[in-house]
């Protein structure tokens, strides 16, 4: 019988790549997800039956547990970039990792790969980063041998990043962002689950991975590189950082009014977040520890970005019909 892993947050932006290319390999999958019927699709990544989605809530003990039941391998996926209502940031990525590390390590499996991000810091002033970093202590107080991944800002078509500011280019002649000159190192999303695969397959040496595309870029120069794969001009305007608090405040207040039925687009831990560098650490373990080449943003923004185009996927056709000689 084949191996099985549980995946928790298997239906989310990363924890999907990972099943799909966890079932390639011919393991067992069992997607662990807060609502398995939103969650059907992952069936599809394997042969009938290979791949099931099942009920777990991070915050419940006892469906963490049941969830891992006779697995030979743990990978949690599960993160937040924002609080909502009980997902705190403690409930999540603190108190949430050690409860599937600890349970995993009293279930004697031996196999866990716990997905992190750069710059977590116990010692930040951003909450985020806090307990990302809380999160990886738990994880190695109860396995020691676990495999850590810690990504820059990640990529792909259900990203969060370039979707969302690709989306506000289509309106108005500003494009607003928050920490111009802040570097970051994106890395595609699928480049991360074949690390994590290396990791669950026992490929990929025990330790804490920094990973990071080929490309290092500040955010203005990310945007850039957006508007002109979406062909727009577009002026962009970094936002000083008093104004931008002042917006989140406002968003916060109307989040907890609202009682949590308006959820902030922007908080001030991201505020905090956003003035940080976000790429990999000089002598820290990476893609090439791994033997994986990472993607670079020239060669797959194109193949998702296209559909914020005035002209959509006839875009190409429009200006190559432009340059027709008559």
């Amino acid at each position: 019988m084949s191996r099985l892993v549980t995946i928790y947050g298997g239906s989310g932006f990363v924890g999907r790549y990972i099943a799909r290319r966890m079932a390639k390999e011919g393991w067992r999958v069992r997607v662990a997800t807060r609502v398995p019927d939103e969650s059907l699709f992952v069936r599809t990544y394997g042969e009938v039956g290979q791949v099931e989605p099942v009920p777990c809530n991070l915050r419940d003990e006892e469906s963490v547990r049941a969830a891992m039941h006779s697995a030979d391998a743990v990978v949690n996926c599960v993160g937040i970039l924002a609080e909502f209502r009980k997902n705190t940031f403690d409930a999540i990525q603190a108190e949430g990792a050690e409860r599937v590390a600890r349970l995993a390590a009293e279930a004697g499996i031996e196999t866990l790969v716990h997905i992190s991000a750069i710059g977590a810091d116990a010692n930040s002033d951003s909450d985020y980063a806090r307990t990302k970093a809380a999160g990886e202590a738990a994880v190695l107080r109860h396995m020691p041998n676990a495999v850590i991944l810690r990504p820059s800002v990640i990529f792909g078509p259900e990203d969060e990043f370039f979707n969302r500011f690709a989306s506000m280019s289509r309106f108005g002649p500003v494009l607003n962002i928050i920490g111009a000159d802040t570097r970051f190192q994106p890395v595609y999303v699928d480049d991360v689950a074949k690390a994590a695969v290396a990791g669950v397959t026992g490929k990929a040496a025990p330790g804490i991975y920094e990973l990071g595309g080929p490309d290092v870029a500040s955010f203005r120069d990310l945007m850039k590189l957006m508007l002109k794969i979406v062909r727009r001009n577009r002026l962009i305007n970094d936002v000083p950082t008093g104004i931008a608090n002042l917006m989140a405040g406002t968003f916060g207040v109307i989040q907890k009014v609202t009682l949590g039925n308006v959820e902030a687009p922007l908080t001030r831990d991201q505020i905090r977040n956003l003035q940080r560098d976000n790429v990999v650490s000089e002598g820290a373990k990476t893609f090439a520890d791994l033997g994986i080449e990472p993607q670079s943003l020239a060669a797959i923004l194109p193949e998702y970005l296209w559909r914020y185009r005035p002209g959509g996927q006839f875009e190409a056709l429009t200006e190559s019909a432009a340059n027709l000689k008559v």
